[in-house]
């Protein structure tokens, strides 16, 4: 199973716009096939789980399943996406929930930490089958992280244009150094920070995070 860019294309697409009534992901069978995967990778993991296994699951023969998606990586990443996509959204409405640009990146740090260590999929791989998602994070020349990069980066010209953050920060520069710091607490354990204490992932945010974003 190639991994490399899996990630990075699942967060890619999934910051995409939704796909129009009528397509594919709003086709019922693919909509079984994907739940049923779900449960399947979750429970097995994906190295253990087939394609047999997801169909058996969905109640659907093995030959419907590989018309939807024509190999296990597609199926895979088009879970993945899934999940990015629904994290995505829950992300969003959270931090314009917040009250200042700095309450926005404290939510928004430790809101994501919090969402992708409980998600049962997502989280669960990391835990679970590390050798699966995190060389797609780490191993891709740096694809996946960009791509969050980018997504930071725009909410931070946002924040920007809207004068909630001085011109003269450079958002490009604190969008990579809070993507990475986010990617680092994920795939390395930390003996200091608990990342459990969402209150103290608060404060860590607050502490060491908003002050790159100026006065």
């Amino acid at each position: 199973m190639t991994v490399d860019s899996l990630l990075g294309r699942a967060l890619a697409r999934a910051l995409e716009p939704a796909v129009p009534d009528g397509e594919r992901a709003d086709d019922e069978v693919t909509a079984r096939l994907l739940d049923a995967a779900h449960e399947q990778f979750r429970r097995w993991g994906i190295r253990r789980s087939t394609m047999e296994d997801v169909a058996r699951r969905a109640g659907v023969s093995r030959v419907t399943a590989y018309r939807r998606f024509a190999t296990k990586d597609a199926l895979v990443e088009a879970v993945v996406q899934r999940e990015f996509r629904r994290y995505f959204d829950r992300f969003l409405v959270d931090i314009r929930a917040a009250r200042t640009v700095a309450d926005r990146v404290v939510e928004g740090f430790a809101g994501s930490m919090h969402a992708i260590r409980r998600n049962p999929l997502i989280g669960g791989l990391i835990e679970a089958e590390p050798d699966v998602l995190i060389p797609a994070m780490v191993n891709d020349g740096g694809r996946t992280l960009a791509t969050v990069q980018r997504f930071v980066a725009g909410q931070l010209r946002q924040e920007q244009r809207a004068g909630h953050i001085a011109a003269e920060v450079d958002v490009e520069l604190a969008a990579e150094l809070m993507t990475r710091l986010s990617c680092s607490f994920l795939v390395v354990p930390s003996s200091v920070v608990d990342l459990d204490d969402e209150d103290g992932l608060r404060a860590l945010a607050r502490r060491f995070i908003v002050p790159m974003l100026g006065p």
